[in-house]
């Protein structure tokens, strides 16, 4: 009588366990080659958030601008006081394309407005941006504007439909690999990493 029931339980609690999926917030989205979409077409998505009522991420291998890291703040109307380096403003995807996100190492914790997830932070408050321009701030980090969004169900659909592949978000490819080659590095990985 207990095996039956067991059998029973695990039959009934089973489809919706298997309909569960674990979030995948801090991981990379790869877009597969037949997605054409031109916002998404060859792109890789650092994910942000990942649950029940949706899913956002930042494109990391589209850069908008290059120029010099003072010129940017300058924009901002902050100081730099330490020498001055290159600088990439990344495309980070089609919704609010005037709000801003630095993805980080989490070796710098400022303000509100931050997303942990383990070796990756997401600040959207300007503290981040002072503390560089004195020379401090994160180790390492990427600037991006815009983001990418998914409604409920949205984003596992278009993974079920082999629109996209996911790999572990490390970084080493996220903050050191050139925009350009980024897709080509992770579409080759991905394979490996499923």
């Amino acid at each position: 009588m207990r095996l039956w029931f067991a059998v029973l339980l695990l039959i009934l609690s089973g489809p919706a366990a298997a309909e569960e999926r674990q979030s995948l917030a801090g991981w990379l989205l790869v877009a597969e080659p037949k997605l054409e979409d031109p916002n998404f077409a060859r792109t890789v998505v650092f994910l942000v958030e990942h649950n029940e009522r949706g899913a956002m991420g930042l494109v990391l291998n589209r850069v908008l601008g290059k120029g010099t890291f003072g010129a940017f703040l300058k924009g901002l109307n902050i100081e730099l006081e330490t020498a001055d380096r290159d600088f990439d403003l990344h495309y980070g995807g089609p919704v609010e394309q005037c709000r801003g996100f630095v993805l980080h190492s989490p070796d710098f914790r400022g303000e509100d407005a931050t997303k942990e997830m383990g070796d990756f932070t997401v600040t959207t408050h300007v503290d981040v941006l002072r503390a560089m321009a004195r020379g401090g701030g994160p180790k390492h980090s990427l600037f991006a504007m815009g983001y990418a969004g998914w409604s409920a169900g949205q984003m596992e659909a278009e993974i079920d439909r082999g629109d996209w592949t996911y790999v572990r978000a490390e970084p080493g490819v996220v903050f050191e690999t050139p925009p350009e080659e980024m897709w080509d590095l992770l579409h080759s990985k991905a394979g490996l990493s499923l």
